[in-house]
């Protein structure tokens, strides 16, 4: 080799040889105690300190433990222990926090959230924030409530901050550049970096081993870091000494956030023609949008058809950043603002949420927003799919749960789109849609979709003053597709095509084409009545007219080119009868019969074999394959949604449908046809609404396909009347109107959270609107009120007008009591049978105090019903007050010593008649006058005109009142004395607040007994004229207070009542806060208090699952059966008498304290379905269960869904009273009813080649 080559090779060396380290690693791993970064001794101080024996007797109450502690600090390389220091222990809870900055759930809890977390700060609540830590007395946190910055929660800076942390992430004007501490630092360690050779080899344990030279490693880099650490110090200690942990919900943000451009489209001369209030406007969508593609260069989705002038405008507003409600007719496009929202907010990276009233829509929805934009999810009682989708899908019920329980869903969310809002009207569910509305927070974006209504701009504009935030308000003047309604009054034969009009497309009643119906009708019953007798005339009503009247109506729908048909038909029994009645009918080809089979088997697929040929499936399959649908509650879901796909794509050409089909789904058809026009609302029957008339007339006339749409109403049991027929056809739709009501589940989820209170719940509802648009007035009438009563009450009350104040005190609280009593007293059917023309009454009215009167009638105005004849005795006092001289002042006199007196003591026969109010009547005597009640008013009213002003005075009119003028001297002197009727004799006491009212009356009666000898002095009136101006001046003061307190919210008394129910029953404690059976009826979605004490009470202990899941269902289950409760188990009908026992108990209670039903709330129990959950629950087949009920089928699929969800919510509560042996159960029981059709899943959310598209 030559030298050349070897100095080559030089470099190269052998590979070192190393030792055999196993021993050395088991060591390292298997005693990590041994490592020299755990050598505590270097670390460890002692501070040595005198011991105090005395001081275990010393209790401080501001000693609420240690506000710091002592951590390690370790060697960031080696993580060897430095040393120690002291940092302190962070106060906040963040369970408790209303703060976006708080720590985020867990992945498994983040979408619903949890029942131990406090719902995030809703908008409008500021205020309330704002009040608690000034009473919290924090003086350095600042609200700025008017100049809020986007990206900041209340000041808090959390677009530079993640939830949970403490430290911020700095960044440029840019917005996504990153800033560190100094541009040397970064400078520095990027030239470090560059020197940094990446293929050197680190022999770690080596490093660790032999550390004690790299723990000065960074102390040359420590000036560069300490400029950010006083920082950190300040902030510390200004909330070192914050005990509260509201005051740790607002964090100042380090630097200044960059505004979030929006984009500001609308013009000044867009608003021309624009009605608008406070917070809400109503844009004129008359004008067309000039520049629409030029305002938004960045459509967040294209659509492949010019938008309609409302779509614009609403988008415009989207794209500004503003609330939108969209108040359209139906079929008119309201989904296009929806499907830009959800778009929106995929542009925007955030997430959007749309909510729908019922489950089914939410199915539908879900299955049209997959196709258009992919990645979408579902959430239902029972189902949750992809969970963490921007766009999630649900009933507007899990919602308000969501917000609740605090879910992380929230932060990042930027639409809230309520589909359906008019159904806030909604008796039962109406006042969900409140609750969701107030819980929302600040930094979503609210879009409401509804019906045509007449008081959008008062919704919106209470919507707008909620949330703090403007509402624009977009309508659409009318229909795309014009609707023609007509009367049927054909029934077969020559009388098939008798199809008259009756609102043309321009909306103009047509009373010829009414009365040529009537006419028809009229001449066809006369018909009848010839060939069957005068008592034939409604025979043509039997069955078989029925079917050849539908046979033939058909047949005329078909020849005028009218299909597809929905045929609204208000009985589900009925819309079945009329699809059977209808087999003859054929209304489909060879090869659309092949695909309605070959689809229709193709989705019983997902159905076990038996469930296959229930008697309903073969029926309905059976219906379909000639074109004719059947749509009801008593449907199988699955099969529903079969006759919905199918109608969709044409193959149903007529179909019988409830109200329901025509809630929010986009399935219109040519014509719509109403078997009849009443319906039974639970209550009564009676005449459809015309909100409800246009919900379900809108569904004819389909967009591109037809010109008009028709609407045909059948007159099997005659002509509508007149009157009824137009109210329903072209009256006013019923207004937007609260249905907020509280119940027990809402108080304790409220109690729970700090700022989030009732009062503020209630105070914000749509019920109080009125009141909330007052407020203002109020809080300047307030101003002035207190000016005036610090100007007239700065210096303190003479020592001998105290009395007087006393004896106005108790007097005017004895009127408030008459105000409130006497009505009921009077109303009484004894006493009302004494009030008698010519009855002698002592009234008090006005100047005329404690006179007599005569009862003339009782039929004058609601408030002042009594007419009564009086001697003219008033005096004219000249004296000048300093307040006005109003009715309060006489009655508080009529008290005194002053007027202690009845009657007159000079006779007279000047007399005047007034009317007056029940608490003008002081007493009611035993005596009678003969009189004539109408010639002395006639008299009295002829005289009260100018030109007989002088006519003397009738005859019966003088002996009355000379008699009158008798009595009263009489009884003035003492002569006479009058027996009185007692008014409390007979009342037969209902409530304890009459009683409560009866008792104060008599207390106030006697201390004012005792006090009227203080007003026996001279110069009465004129010092108790001062009293009674400081006094006024009070009570106004009060007055407004009252008024802008939570007092006067029209809930409040009931919340109070509700309260004491819970206190009662333990629910929350003497301070009102949640205690752990509050906790578990918070999870309860409804009947909280009983099946709470259920659990509590231990009922399921000795019960097998499906026992339990059998009792339960008697809480989801409210149709009527007529099939009695027998065959059940011993545990079972013991389990049913526990229940119903616990309820008279419950209901006793909430008797006690005035709690009662809402209106129109279905009753509590219902054990209608006992016996089929419990088979059911044992694995019986779905046909085998049928047999035991004449419920239909998908009424039980309902109710065994919702038992469902019920049964995880008492799961939960098991989970939270540490029963593991009921939460096993629930789950046994939950997995046994939820199996094959029951729980079979929709067409719109598996299975996409299933859908046909």
């Amino acid at each position: 080799m030559s030298v050349d080559t070897e100095n080559d090779f030089s470099d190269f060396k052998l590979p070192p040889i190393f030792e055999d380290l196993n021993e050395r690693v088991k060591e390292y791993l298997l005693k990590p105690e041994r490592l020299s970064i755990h050598q505590w001794e270097r670390s460890q101080t002692h501070w040595h300190r005198e011991s105090n024996v005395d001081s275990l007797f010393i209790h401080e109450d501001d000693d609420f433990g240690p506000d710091t502690t002592l951590e390690v600090v370790r060697d960031p390389i080696t993580g060897q222990i430095i040393g120690l220091e002291e940092v302190s222990i962070p106060v906040e809870d963040d369970e408790d926090s209303l703060s976006m900055s708080r720590a985020p759930l867990p992945p498994s809890m983040a979408t619903r959230g949890t029942t131990t977390q406090s719902p995030f700060l809703p908008a409008g609540f500021e205020e309330e924030l704002e009040k608690m830590l000034d009473a919290a007395a924090s003086g350095d946190v600042q609200i700025d409530l008017d100049n809020e910055e986007p990206g900041k929660f209340l000041g808090e800076d959390i677009l530079n901050r993640a939830p949970g942390y403490k430290e911020s992430v700095l960044f440029a004007e840019d917005g996504f550049t990153l800033l560190s501490e100094s541009n040397e630092a970064v400078n520095k360690k990027t030239d470090e970096s560059e020197e940094v050779d990446l293929h050197v080899k680190i022999n770690l344990e080596e490093v660790v081993d032999t550390n004690a030279h790299l723990v000065d490693l960074w102390k040359d880099e420590e000036p560069q870091t300490k400029p950010s650490k006083p920082t950190k110090k300040v902030e510390l200690e200004d909330s070192e000494d914050n005990d509260n942990f509201l005051e740790d919900t607002i964090i100042r943000p380090p630097v200044e956030l960059p505004e979030i451009p929006i984009l500001n489209i609308t013009s000044s001369s867009m608003k021309t023609g624009v009605t608008s209030t406070e917070w809400a406007e109503m844009i004129d969508v008359s004008q067309p949008v000039p520049d629409f593609r030029e305002k938004i260069k960045d459509m967040a989705h294209t659509y492949p058809f010019e938008l309609d002038v409302f779509q614009k405008q609403a988008i415009l507003k989207l794209e500004e950043g503003h609330h939108v409600f969209v108040a359209a007719h139906t079929s008119a496009g309201k989904t296009v603002v929806a499907e830009y929202a959800i778009a929106m907010s995929r542009r925007n990276c955030t997430r959007a949420i749309y909510t729908s009233p019922i489950k089914a829509l939410s199915n539908q929805k879900y299955n049209d927003f997959n196709k258009l934009f992919g990645e979408v999810g579902l959430l239902t009682g029972d189902l949750q799919i992809n969970a963490t989708a921007p766009c999630l899908v649900m009933t507007t019920e899990i919602l308000r749960s969501m917000l609740y329980c605090g879910s992380d869903v929230t932060r990042d969310l930027e639409f809230v789109i309520f589909d359906e809002v008019h159904y806030i009207n909604n008796a039962e569910r109406g006042y969900v849609w409140e609750e969701v509305l107030i819980l929302l927070p600040a930094h979503v974006s609210i879009v409401m979709l509804s019906a045509t209504v007449p008081n959008t701009l008062q919704f919106a504009d209470w919507v707008g003053r909620t949330k703090k935030r403007k509402v624009y308000v977009v309508s659409t003047p009318k229909r795309p597709v014009p609707l023609c309604h007509y009367l049927y009054t054909g029934t077969g034969g020559k009388s098939k095509n008798e199809r008259f009009m009756v609102v043309d497309q321009e909306g103009n009643f047509q009373l010829r084409g009414y009365n040529e119906a009537v006419a028809a009708k009229k001449a066809k019953e006369n018909d009848f009545k010839k060939n069957f007798g005068p008592k034939g005339g409604k025979t043509y009503l039997n069955p078989k007219a029925e079917q050849t009247m539908w046979v033939a109506f058909i047949d005329h729908l078909k020849q005028k080119d009218k299909l597809p048909v929905v045929a609204f038909t208000l009985s589900r029994n009925r819309c079945d009868q009329n699809a059977e009645n209808l087999m003859s009918v054929d209304l489909t080809t060879a090869k659309e019969k092949g695909h309605i089979r070959s689809f229709f088997q193709k989705c019983l697929q997902r159905l076990k074999e038996p469930d296959r040929r229930l008697p309903q499936v073969i029926r309905l399959q059976r219906v379909l394959e000639n074109g004719i649908g059947v749509h009801h509650s008593g449907i199988l879901p699955l099969l529903k949604e079969i006759v919905e796909m199918l109608f969709q794509q044409g193959f149903v050409k007529i179909l019988f449908a409830t109200e329901t089909f025509a809630m929010g789904v986009n399935m219109p058809a040519r014509t719509v046809v109403f078997d009849e026009t009443t319906k039974y609302d639970g209550l009564q029957r009676r005449t459809l609404a015309p909100a409800e008339y246009i919900q379900m007339a809108g569904r004819a006339g389909r967009r591109g396909l037809d010109d008009t749409g028709t609407v045909i109403i059948l007159c099997k049991m005659g002509v509508p009347d007149l009157v009824t027929l137009k109210g329903m056809m072209l009256g006013i739709p019923q207004k937007l109107s609260s249905q907020f009501r509280l119940t027990y589940a809402m108080i304790l989820s409220l109690l729970r959270a700090a700022t989030v209170s009732v009062e503020g719940m209630m105070q914000r509802s749509f019920r109080e609107f009125n009141q909330i648009i007052q407020a203002d007035n109020y809080r300047k009438q307030l101003q002035l009120a207190e000016k005036e009563y610090s100007e007239k009450c700065s210096t303190p009350l003479a020592a001998h007008l105290a009395p007087l104040a006393t004896f106005y005190d108790t007097a005017a609280m004895y009127i408030d009591v008459l105000n409130e009593i006497m009505p009921i007293l009077l109303n009484q059917s004894k006493v009302a049978k004494e009030l008698t023309p010519g009855k002698v009454l002592i009234v008090s009215a006005g100047p005329y105090i404690n006179q007599l009167g005569v009862l003339l009638n009782n039929n004058g105005p609601r408030q002042t019903p009594y007419k009564v004849l009086v001697l003219n005795t008033a005096v004219a006092d000249n004296t000048k007050y300093n307040f006005d001289v109003d009715e309060n002042w006489y009655r508080i006199l009529s008290f005194s010593a002053m007027y202690d007196s009845i009657g007159t003591e000079e006779s007279t026969m000047d007399h005047t008649i007034l009317c007056i109010a029940p608490k003008n009547i002081v007493a009611i005597t035993k005596t009678n006058l003969k009189i004539d009640p109408k010639v002395i008013i006639d008299d009295w009213e002829r005289r009260q005109i100018p030109r007989f002003k002088d006519a003397p005075v009738g005859s019966s009119c003088a002996s009355a009142v000379q008699e009158l003028s008798r009595m009263s001297h009489a009884v003035c002197s003492g002569a006479t004395t009058l027996e009185h009727v007692s008014l409390t004799q007979s009342l037969s006491i209902t409530t304890g607040e009459i009683l409560q009212s009866l008792d104060k009356m008599n207390k106030c009666m006697a201390d004012l007994q005792e006090q009227k000898k203080s007003t026996d002095i001279a110069n009465f009136k004129s010092e108790f004229a001062i009293v009674y101006e400081r006094k006024m001046t009070e009570r106004k003061r009060d007055k407004y207070k009252r008024l802008l307190s939570f007092e006067n919210l029209a809930l409040y008394p009931d919340y109070q009542r509700r309260l004491m129910v819970l206190r009662e029953l333990s629910y929350i404690d003497e301070h009102d806060s949640v205690i752990l059976k509050g906790r578990v009826a918070c999870g309860m979605g409804t009947n909280e208090l009983i099946i709470s004490e259920l659990v509590f009470r231990n009922v399921f202990t000795d019960k097998t699952p499906a026992e339990i899941a059998a009792l339960l269902s008697c809480f989801v289950f409210q149709a009527r059966t007529q099939v009695e409760l027998t065959g059940l188990t011993d545990k079972l009908t013991e389990g049913v008498a526990a229940i119903e026992e616990i309820d008279r108990e419950l209901t006793q209670i909430e008797s006690k304290y005035m709690v009662g039903q809402f209106e129109g709330q279905a009753e509590r129990l219902n054990f209608g379905l006992v016996r089929v959950v419990y088979e059911w629950a044992l694995e019986k087949p779905f046909a085998e269960i049928m047999d035991l009920t004449d419920v239909q089928e998908g009424i039980i699929v309902r109710c065994i869904q919702q038992l469902h969800e019920l049964l995880v919510d008492v799961k939960d509560a098991a989970v939270a009273i540490g029963d593991p042996k009921l939460q096993a159960k629930m789950m046994e029981a939950s997995t046994a009813i939820k199996r094959d059709i029951v729980f079979a899943a929709s067409l719109y959310t598996t299975q996409k080649d299933t859908v046909i598209t």
